[in-house]
Protein backbone atom coordinates (compact mmCIF):
# COMPACT_ATOMS: atom_id res chain seq x y z
CA UNK A 1 0.00 0.00 0.00
CA UNK A 2 2.83 2.40 0.81
CA UNK A 3 5.78 0.83 -1.04
CA UNK A 4 5.68 3.39 -3.85
CA UNK A 5 5.31 7.05 -2.95
CA UNK A 6 4.16 9.04 -5.99
CA UNK A 7 4.21 12.24 -3.88
CA UNK A 8 7.67 12.30 -2.24
CA UNK A 9 7.65 16.03 -1.53
CA UNK A 10 4.20 16.09 0.14
CA UNK A 11 3.60 16.02 3.90
CA UNK A 12 1.83 12.66 4.07
CA UNK A 13 1.81 9.55 6.23
CA UNK A 14 2.97 7.22 3.49
CA UNK A 15 -0.45 5.57 3.16
CA UNK A 16 -1.71 5.43 -0.44
CA UNK A 17 -4.57 3.75 -2.24
CA UNK A 18 -5.06 3.44 -5.98
CA UNK A 19 -2.08 5.74 -6.59
CA UNK A 20 -4.20 8.88 -6.00
CA UNK A 21 -5.89 8.49 -2.63
CA UNK A 22 -3.50 9.33 0.21
CA UNK A 23 -3.56 10.18 3.91
CA UNK A 24 -2.02 13.54 4.76
CA UNK A 25 -0.55 14.66 8.09
CA UNK A 26 -1.25 18.38 7.78
CA UNK A 27 -2.29 20.30 10.87
CA UNK A 28 -6.05 20.98 11.12
CA UNK A 29 -7.20 24.46 10.13
CA UNK A 30 -7.34 27.19 12.75
CA UNK A 31 -11.12 27.45 12.81
CA UNK A 32 -11.36 23.73 13.64
CA UNK A 33 -8.94 24.03 16.58
CA UNK A 34 -10.81 27.05 17.91
CA UNK A 35 -14.09 25.14 17.72
CA UNK A 36 -12.56 22.09 19.43
CA UNK A 37 -11.19 24.03 22.39
CA UNK A 38 -14.38 26.11 22.66
CA UNK A 39 -16.46 22.93 22.88
CA UNK A 40 -14.62 21.38 25.86
CA UNK A 41 -14.48 24.74 27.62
CA UNK A 42 -18.25 25.07 27.09
CA UNK A 43 -18.80 21.58 28.54
CA UNK A 44 -16.86 22.40 31.70
CA UNK A 45 -18.75 25.65 32.20
CA UNK A 46 -22.08 23.86 31.58
CA UNK A 47 -21.25 21.10 34.09
CA UNK A 48 -20.45 23.77 36.70
CA UNK A 49 -23.61 25.81 36.14
CA UNK A 50 -26.26 23.13 35.45
CA UNK A 51 -27.20 19.61 36.64
CA UNK A 52 -25.07 17.28 34.56
CA UNK A 53 -23.17 14.41 36.17
CA UNK A 54 -24.61 11.41 38.05
CA UNK A 55 -23.29 10.70 41.53
CA UNK A 56 -23.77 7.91 44.06
CA UNK A 57 -26.46 9.93 45.84
CA UNK A 58 -28.11 11.63 42.86
CA UNK A 59 -26.49 14.13 40.52
CA UNK A 60 -24.56 17.37 40.51
CA UNK A 61 -27.04 20.21 40.97
CA UNK A 62 -25.05 23.04 39.37
CA UNK A 63 -24.30 26.42 40.90
CA UNK A 64 -27.38 28.07 39.34
CA UNK A 65 -29.79 25.68 41.07
CA UNK A 66 -31.79 25.31 37.83
CA UNK A 67 -33.98 22.26 37.14
CA UNK A 68 -36.47 21.42 34.41
CA UNK A 69 -39.16 20.78 37.04
CA UNK A 70 -38.49 24.15 38.62
CA UNK A 71 -38.77 25.93 35.27
CA UNK A 72 -41.99 24.02 34.53
CA UNK A 73 -43.49 25.03 37.88
CA UNK A 74 -42.55 28.68 37.29
CA UNK A 75 -44.20 28.65 33.86
CA UNK A 76 -47.26 26.88 35.27
CA UNK A 77 -47.55 29.44 38.05
CA UNK A 78 -47.38 32.24 35.48
CA UNK A 79 -50.16 30.61 33.44
CA UNK A 80 -52.27 30.06 36.56
CA UNK A 81 -51.85 33.73 37.41
CA UNK A 82 -53.27 34.72 34.02
CA UNK A 83 -56.10 32.19 34.29
CA UNK A 84 -57.02 33.10 37.85
CA UNK A 85 -59.24 35.93 36.58
CA UNK A 86 -61.68 33.32 35.26
CA UNK A 87 -60.81 30.27 37.36
CA UNK A 88 -61.68 32.08 40.60
CA UNK A 89 -65.14 32.81 39.23
CA UNK A 90 -65.70 29.26 38.01
CA UNK A 91 -64.61 27.77 41.33
CA UNK A 92 -66.80 30.17 43.30
CA UNK A 93 -69.69 28.09 44.78
CA UNK A 94 -72.00 31.05 44.25
CA UNK A 95 -71.35 31.10 40.49
CA UNK A 96 -73.59 28.57 38.75
CA UNK A 97 -73.07 26.93 35.38
CA UNK A 98 -76.03 28.96 34.07
CA UNK A 99 -74.26 32.16 35.12
CA UNK A 100 -71.14 31.05 33.24
CA UNK A 101 -73.20 30.44 30.09
CA UNK A 102 -74.74 33.91 30.38
CA UNK A 103 -71.33 35.65 30.58
CA UNK A 104 -69.77 35.75 27.09
CA UNK A 105 -66.17 36.19 28.23
CA UNK A 106 -66.37 33.60 30.99
CA UNK A 107 -68.25 31.15 28.76
CA UNK A 108 -65.65 31.42 25.98
CA UNK A 109 -62.81 30.80 28.43
CA UNK A 110 -64.66 27.86 29.99
CA UNK A 111 -65.31 26.19 26.64
CA UNK A 112 -61.67 26.48 25.57
CA UNK A 113 -60.43 25.29 28.92
CA UNK A 114 -62.88 22.36 29.09
CA UNK A 115 -61.93 20.96 25.69
CA UNK A 116 -58.97 19.13 27.23
CA UNK A 117 -61.11 17.96 30.15
CA UNK A 118 -63.68 16.54 27.73
CA UNK A 119 -60.89 14.68 25.95
CA UNK A 120 -59.65 13.25 29.25
CA UNK A 121 -62.96 12.21 30.80
CA UNK A 122 -65.68 12.04 28.13
CA UNK A 123 -64.41 11.45 24.60
CA UNK A 124 -63.50 7.79 25.20
CA UNK A 125 -67.24 7.02 25.35
CA UNK A 126 -68.94 9.95 23.64
CA UNK A 127 -66.35 10.49 20.89
CA UNK A 128 -64.50 13.59 19.78
CA UNK A 129 -66.86 16.54 19.70
CA UNK A 130 -69.61 14.51 21.35
CA UNK A 131 -70.34 12.55 18.18
CA UNK A 132 -70.99 9.38 20.19
CA UNK A 133 -69.81 5.83 19.58
CA UNK A 134 -72.30 3.56 17.85
CA UNK A 135 -72.86 -0.04 18.89
CA UNK A 136 -71.43 -2.64 16.53
CA UNK A 137 -74.36 -5.04 17.00
CA UNK A 138 -77.85 -5.11 18.57
CA UNK A 139 -76.44 -6.79 21.69
CA UNK A 140 -74.15 -3.83 22.40
CA UNK A 141 -75.10 -0.48 23.88
CA UNK A 142 -72.94 2.17 22.26
CA UNK A 143 -72.82 5.68 23.70
CA UNK A 144 -75.15 8.67 23.16
CA UNK A 145 -74.47 11.58 20.85
CA UNK A 146 -74.06 14.80 22.83
CA UNK A 147 -74.10 17.11 19.83
CA UNK A 148 -77.79 16.71 18.95
CA UNK A 149 -80.90 18.01 20.71
CA UNK A 150 -82.15 14.66 22.00
CA UNK A 151 -81.74 14.22 25.77
CA UNK A 152 -82.94 11.35 27.94
CA UNK A 153 -82.64 13.31 31.17
CA UNK A 154 -83.05 16.82 29.82
CA UNK A 155 -80.61 19.19 28.16
CA UNK A 156 -80.71 22.28 30.36
CA UNK A 157 -77.38 23.34 31.83
CA UNK A 158 -78.60 22.34 35.31
CA UNK A 159 -79.74 18.88 34.14
CA UNK A 160 -76.46 18.27 32.33
CA UNK A 161 -74.50 19.24 35.44
CA UNK A 162 -76.62 16.88 37.53
CA UNK A 163 -75.99 14.06 35.06
CA UNK A 164 -72.22 14.57 35.16
CA UNK A 165 -72.17 14.88 38.94
CA UNK A 166 -74.39 11.95 39.92
CA UNK A 167 -74.31 9.75 36.84
CA UNK A 168 -77.36 8.06 35.31
CA UNK A 169 -78.69 4.51 35.25
CA UNK A 170 -82.18 4.12 33.86
CA UNK A 171 -83.97 0.80 33.71
CA UNK A 172 -86.01 -0.68 30.89
CA UNK A 173 -87.89 -3.78 32.03
CA UNK A 174 -87.25 -6.89 29.91
CA UNK A 175 -90.53 -8.21 28.45
CA UNK A 176 -89.22 -11.47 27.04
CA UNK A 177 -90.84 -13.54 29.81
CA UNK A 178 -94.09 -11.54 29.85
CA UNK A 179 -95.00 -11.22 26.18
CA UNK A 180 -95.09 -13.70 23.35
CA UNK A 181 -92.74 -13.40 20.39
CA UNK A 182 -95.66 -12.15 18.29
CA UNK A 183 -96.58 -9.48 20.86
CA UNK A 184 -92.96 -8.32 21.10
CA UNK A 185 -92.84 -8.07 17.32
CA UNK A 186 -96.05 -6.00 17.32
CA UNK A 187 -94.62 -3.63 19.92
CA UNK A 188 -91.34 -3.31 18.01
CA UNK A 189 -93.21 -2.52 14.81
CA UNK A 190 -95.24 0.12 16.65
CA UNK A 191 -92.04 1.74 18.01
CA UNK A 192 -90.52 1.84 14.53
CA UNK A 193 -93.78 3.23 13.10
CA UNK A 194 -93.80 5.96 15.78
CA UNK A 195 -90.34 7.10 14.69
CA UNK A 196 -91.68 7.38 11.14
CA UNK A 197 -94.78 9.35 12.14
CA UNK A 198 -97.21 6.42 12.05
CA UNK A 199 -98.43 3.63 14.30
CA UNK A 200 -99.08 -0.11 14.35
CA UNK A 201 -102.57 -1.01 15.59
CA UNK A 202 -101.76 -4.22 17.46
CA UNK A 203 -98.58 -2.73 18.90
CA UNK A 204 -100.38 0.45 19.98
CA UNK A 205 -102.93 -1.61 21.89
CA UNK A 206 -100.10 -3.36 23.78
CA UNK A 207 -98.38 -0.01 24.33
CA UNK A 208 -101.49 1.34 26.08
CA UNK A 209 -102.50 -1.88 27.89
CA UNK A 210 -101.34 -1.78 31.58
CA UNK A 211 -101.44 -5.56 32.05
CA UNK A 212 -99.38 -6.25 28.93
CA UNK A 213 -96.85 -3.78 27.60
CA UNK A 214 -97.94 -0.74 29.57
CA UNK A 215 -95.21 1.27 27.87
CA UNK A 216 -97.09 4.55 28.30
CA UNK A 217 -96.32 4.51 32.05
CA UNK A 218 -92.69 5.43 31.35
CA UNK A 219 -92.71 6.75 27.79
CA UNK A 220 -95.86 8.83 28.22
CA UNK A 221 -99.24 8.74 26.53
CA UNK A 222 -97.71 10.57 23.56
CA UNK A 223 -94.63 8.28 23.59
CA UNK A 224 -92.34 11.31 23.84
CA UNK A 225 -90.58 10.06 26.96
CA UNK A 226 -90.11 11.57 30.42
CA UNK A 227 -86.85 13.24 31.37
CA UNK A 228 -87.48 12.56 35.07
CA UNK A 229 -87.29 8.82 34.32
CA UNK A 230 -84.78 9.02 31.49
CA UNK A 231 -87.22 7.24 29.19
CA UNK A 232 -86.62 7.71 25.49
CA UNK A 233 -88.72 9.74 23.08
CA UNK A 234 -90.05 7.08 20.70
CA UNK A 235 -91.53 9.53 18.19
CA UNK A 236 -88.30 11.01 16.82
CA UNK A 237 -85.71 9.47 14.53
CA UNK A 238 -82.99 9.33 17.20
CA UNK A 239 -82.19 5.84 18.48
CA UNK A 240 -80.39 5.38 21.78
CA UNK A 241 -78.97 2.09 20.56
CA UNK A 242 -77.63 2.50 17.05
CA UNK A 243 -78.32 1.68 14.33
CA UNK A 244 -81.92 1.40 15.50
CA UNK A 245 -84.74 -0.14 13.53
CA UNK A 246 -86.93 -3.18 14.03
CA UNK A 247 -84.25 -5.62 15.19
CA UNK A 248 -82.86 -3.15 17.72
CA UNK A 249 -86.33 -2.32 19.08
CA UNK A 250 -87.17 -6.01 19.36
CA UNK A 251 -83.96 -6.70 21.30
CA UNK A 252 -84.55 -3.84 23.75
CA UNK A 253 -88.17 -4.86 24.39
CA UNK A 254 -87.20 -8.49 24.88
CA UNK A 255 -84.11 -8.08 27.07
CA UNK A 256 -84.52 -4.58 28.51
CA UNK A 257 -81.86 -2.12 29.60
CA UNK A 258 -79.78 -2.40 32.78
CA UNK A 259 -81.85 -5.39 33.77
CA UNK A 260 -79.02 -7.92 33.76
CA UNK A 261 -80.25 -9.47 37.01
CA UNK A 262 -83.47 -10.46 35.22
CA UNK A 263 -81.99 -11.07 31.77
CA UNK A 264 -78.26 -11.63 31.06
CA UNK A 265 -78.71 -10.25 27.53
CA UNK A 266 -80.03 -6.94 28.80
CA UNK A 267 -78.18 -3.95 27.39
CA UNK A 268 -75.91 -2.11 29.78
CA UNK A 269 -76.23 1.67 29.57
CA UNK A 270 -74.71 3.46 32.56
CA UNK A 271 -73.36 6.99 32.84
CA UNK A 272 -70.77 6.97 35.69
CA UNK A 273 -70.80 9.65 38.37
CA UNK A 274 -68.01 12.22 38.26
CA UNK A 275 -68.95 13.94 41.51
CA UNK A 276 -68.19 12.92 45.13
CA UNK A 277 -69.73 9.44 44.66
CA UNK A 278 -67.67 8.70 41.55
CA UNK A 279 -64.44 10.09 40.16
CA UNK A 280 -64.65 12.99 42.61
CA UNK A 281 -63.91 15.81 40.19
CA UNK A 282 -64.03 19.30 41.64
CA UNK A 283 -67.22 21.33 41.34
CA UNK A 284 -65.41 23.80 39.08
CA UNK A 285 -64.30 21.02 36.72
CA UNK A 286 -67.83 19.62 36.55
CA UNK A 287 -69.22 23.08 35.77
CA UNK A 288 -66.69 23.41 32.96
CA UNK A 289 -67.71 20.05 31.49
CA UNK A 290 -71.40 20.92 31.79
CA UNK A 291 -70.88 24.19 29.91
CA UNK A 292 -68.82 22.43 27.25
CA UNK A 293 -71.41 19.68 26.69
CA UNK A 294 -74.21 22.26 26.70
CA UNK A 295 -72.61 24.19 23.82
CA UNK A 296 -71.85 21.15 21.66
CA UNK A 297 -75.11 21.72 19.84
CA UNK A 298 -77.98 20.33 21.84
CA UNK A 299 -78.07 22.35 25.03
CA UNK A 300 -81.54 23.62 25.92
Amino acid sequence: MSENNPFPNENNTGHFWDDNLRELSNDPPGWWRIGFHASWIFCIIYFILYPALPTLSGYTTGTLGWTQVGEYNEDLAAIDQVRSKWEDQINDPNVTAAMIVADDELRNYTIRSAKVLFGDYCSACHGAGGAGNAAMSVSESGYPVLADDDWLYGGTIEQIQTTITNGRKGIMTPYGARLSAEEIDDLAQHVVALSEGGEHAAGKALFMEPTKGGCFACHGMDAKGMSALGSANLTDVVWRFSPGGLESARHTITHGVNGELMDPQSRNAVMPAFGPLGKNLSEGTIKKLAVYVHQLGGGQ
